[in-house]
């Protein structure tokens, strides 16, 4: 029986959700940016490399755009907190970054240019 591509398609996103340290790269091509690297390895996935939120996983679970004012204007300890605790489908990263790691990544999203 031939492998349908739309269905292998939910079953690829959900296991791509669920190791997310496969997303991680390391080697050639890690940068000398810690903070470029989380993002990566920890947002990537959803919110795009612009932090527009415009990917496949991100549309599915409706992604903030990391430079829009709904986020940029949010105090530093907010960011850390949602980061931290996860908000609506965002899931927590508590367990995956340090309280450094969140504040490496608050900063990256702060120099993300707006779209």
């Amino acid at each position: 029986m031939p492998l349908n591509p739309t269905r292998l398609l939910p079953l690829c996103l959900a296991a791509a959700l669920s190791l997310p340290a496969l997303a991680q790269d390391s080697g050639a091509n890690a940068t000398l940016d810690p903070a470029a690297d989380l993002f990566k390895a920890h947002c990537l996935m959803c919110h795009g490399a612009d932090g527009s939120g415009d990917t496949p996983a991100g549309k599915i679970f409706k992604a903030a755009a990391l430079t829009d004012p709904m986020v940029t204007t949010k105090s530093n300890d907010e960011l850390h907190t949602v980061i931290k605790n996860g908000k609506n489908k965002m899931p927590p990263f508590k367990d995956k970054l340090t309280d450094a790691q969140i504040d490496e990544v608050i900063g990256y999203i702060r120099k993300l240019p707006p779209r």
